[in-house]
């Protein structure tokens, strides 16, 4: 059987999960164990009103974000924002029994505190599309004993302290995979000059073609797709080894081919903006002196 669900409150989460009611509307710590869904279920595709924060390890199911696929047989640690599509296919190659951590938190929980803005400030809730974020034995244990931390402080009497000590939890936590995400990327160095390869190898075919004239600049989300990436993980990587973003890394490629025309052919201002994809010869001119600090004319200049 297959479905399509809205989960708009964690209670409704749970009633699907055949667990008992959250202890606390906004915000919970689900341990993997004890979730079940309905058995006559193969295949179910759901949209969420809630952050998902999951640590979770022989999951019998197959969790798909966008075209990707993961198992969680080495205890993926995985984010999603709200509004985010994601479905799960049975798995029965799969014996083993799931373990693991489920942080929900609903976003009228953070209303009113610094992390209701600060938190759309973390990519990895946008490469949950891409790549989980894998954790060693040490790193593991500083994320569940965060998680035990939240637990604790919502099941105890609620005060007026409750939430300022459960959001600040909840950005150490955020904090920490951060860190461990770097350090993720760090680790892939090989895996990453490969990709700066294959994007520089996009981009030189790209503006080495007669076609920017009919189909403009390549933009960030275009690049990404020829590379298989999605757009934030794409900017991730490339802000991790090399500083720049995608879209600099496209400016970075549109000058040097500026200069190329500039200097070498005859073409008129206007008509190296058309060749490169400008709508407006003005806006090339803008960028251009933005990236050089001259004008197209004033650099021509400097070769005459």
């Amino acid at each position: 059987m297959k479905i399509t669900d809205h989960f708009k409150t964690i209670k409704k989460y749970h009633k699907f999960a055949n667990l008992k009611a959250p202890e606390h509307p906004l915000i919970s710590l689900i341990d993997y164990t004890n979730i079940q869904y309905p058995e006559r279920i193969k295949e179910v595709k759901w949209i969420q009103n809630y952050y998902t924060i999951g640590l979770k390890r022989n999951v019998a199911y197959k969790f798909f974000y966008g075209q990707q696929e993961y198992d969680f047989d080495e205890g993926l640690m995985t984010f999603m924002a709200p509004n985010q599509m994601m479905s799960l296919a049975q798995n029965p190659n799969l014996k083993r029994k799931p373990t693991g951590w489920l942080l929900l938190v609903h976003p009228d929980f953070l209303w009113g505190t610094p992390l209701a803005n600060k938190i759309n400030n973390y990519d990895f809730f946008g490469y949950a599309v891409s790549e989980a974020l894998f954790l060693s034995e040490k790193e593991e244990g500083i994320i569940v004993s965060i998680l035990q931390n939240i637990r604790e402080e919502y099941q105890s009497n609620i005060d007026k302290f409750s939430q300022n000590i459960i959001i600040s939890q909840l950005e150490l936590l955020l904090n920490y995979a951060e860190r461990f995400y770097e350090r993720q990327f760090l680790t892939r160095k090989i895996s990453n000059s490969k990709i700066l390869v294959e994007l520089e190898n996009v981009l030189a075919e790209c503006f080495n073609q007669n076609n920017l004239m009919n189909e403009g600049l390549p933009t960030v989300e275009w690049v990404a797709n020829q590379l298989h990436l999605s757009p934030n993980y794409l900017t991730g990587i490339l802000k991790s080894s090399t500083g720049l973003n995608t879209q600099q890394h496209i400016h970075h490629k549109l000058i040097e081919k500026a200069k190329e025309q500039l200097s070498t052919t005859n073409f008129t201002i206007s008509e190296i903006a058309y060749n490169l994809g400008f709508e407006y010869p003005s806006s090339f001119t803008k960028l251009f002196k933005a990236k050089t600090t001259m004008s197209p004319i004033e650099f021509r200049k400097t070769f005459n």
